[in-house]
């Protein structure tokens, strides 16, 4: 466990921004007077999404590798964060489902189902907390190895 405190810390950190982000965007209408925007603007977590991966990479390299990191060390670091995300992700969907933006699904079904970018019957059946836990079950991965595999070229510092 001593091994991967870090990145239990870190992948903790990722998912309270994400929530943290989820509830800022509700703050600002993104979830109902702005849902047209939502789509486009979402996309604008991925800055701080991966500055925590930069930070924890830089973390791992400072405190557990003496500030020497290969370019392994940091791939296999970033790949554990990721996986705990990943494994995080049905229980930060819910939360973000339930309880910050509950009225998220349904006003997005009806703006999607208005503007006639899905029948109702499509918007319903994408636009549900099961969809989305499945969603952010294979998003969460894929974006985190891509980050990963970026992030840990610039973070690692040869001895």
């Amino acid at each position: 466990m001593k091994g991967i405190k870090i990145e239990l810390k870190w992948a903790v950190i990722f998912v309270i921004a994400n929530l943290l982000w989820m509830y800022l965007e509700r703050l600002v209408g993104l979830h109902d007077e702005l849902i047209d925007k939502h789509a486009i603007l979402t996309n604008l977590y991925a800055i701080p999404a991966v500055a925590i991966y930069v930070l924890a990479l830089l973390d791992k390299r400072k405190n557990y590798y003496n500030g020497i990191m290969s370019y392994k060390e940091g791939v296999i670091s970033g790949l554990i964060i990721t996986l705990i995300v990943t494994l995080l992700n049905p229980v930060s969907q819910y939360l973000t489902s339930e309880v910050i933006a509950p009225d998220y699904f349904p006003n997005v079904i009806d703006y999607v189902s208005r503007t006639g970018e899905m029948t109702r019957a499509e918007a319903e059946a994408y636009f549900n907390l099961p969809s989305y836990i499945s969603m952010g079950l294979i998003y969460a991965p894929i974006m985190g190895i891509i980050t990963t595999l970026i992030v840990a070229f610039f973070a690692r510092k040869k001895g």
